[in-house]
């Protein structure tokens, strides 16, 4: 029977890189299955720092405006983290490029998101959101100072199960399209690679992702394999 081990990562933690190689390395999986798209793969191997404006022909002006604000906090984050954001994917296709495993991208063309994403909210929204982050908040009553946590770290289960609560409620076109529709998606993708004569697949995912796309894997397929805890 064919399984399936998912590796949730903070695409700022340190801690993410080194659980995704070992995770690699143990499984020895057959196909290496990553949170990206074409594009954002390429991103991560370019040696550009800042988005090029050619994006805007992709998202539109206003999607080009979310991603830059997007891509501005990750990179501070990472800054005081002292990690580059995303490494942890980088690393990744890294260690099954060594390991002869075969590298498959599952997540959604970022330009579907980013031009579902504008579509879907109003300006007030995206402001709202941004600020909430350059606040640094995660909840409302039990807000969650970024200062405070261990952002060398993958947050704990139970502290992004609060967030994906209070994104959920709080801003639930955001939560639609940024996890619910990508975990269709990735989730799908999956199943397919699942169907073929493949072994075992190590899936490397965003943690906010893991519970739902768990559960639609579920839903879709047999197989699943949960990762050991350290």
């Amino acid at each position: 029977m064919k399984k399936l081990v998912i590796v949730s990562t903070s695409h700022v933690a340190r801690e993410s890189v080194e659980r995704v190689k070992k995770a690699i390395e143990e499984e020895k999986p057959d196909v290496v299955a990553v949170e990206l798209d074409v594009r954002r793969l390429q991103g991560l191997f370019a040696k550009q720092t800042r988005l090029p404006f050619s994006v805007i022909r992709l998202v539109g002006i206003r999607g080009y405006i979310f991603l830059a604000v997007g891509r501005f906090v990750q990179q501070r984050i990472g800054k005081w983290v002292g990690v580059v954001p995303g490494s942890e994917m980088k690393a990744a296709v890294i260690a099954a490029r060594k390991s002869g495993a075969k590298i498959a991208l599952i997540d959604q063309d970022i330009g579907i998101t980013v031009r579902r994403l504008t579509a879907a909210l109003s300006w007030r929204e995206k402001w709202t959101f941004i600020k909430s982050i350059f606040l640094g908040l995660v909840g409302k009553g039990n807000a969650i100072e970024l200062g405070k946590l261990d952002l060398s770290k993958v947050p704990p289960a139970k502290l992004i199960k609060e967030v994906m609560k209070y994104l959920k409620k709080d801003y639930p076109n955001i939560y639609r399209v940024l996890v619910e529709e990508r975990n269709e998606v990735m989730a799908r993708n999956l199943v397919s690679i699942m169907k073929t004569d493949v072994k075992k697949i190590v899936a490397v995912v965003g943690a906010g992702h893991e519970e739902g796309l768990v559960q639609k894997v579920k839903e879709l397929s047999e197989g699943f394999k949960k990762p050991k805890k350290e």
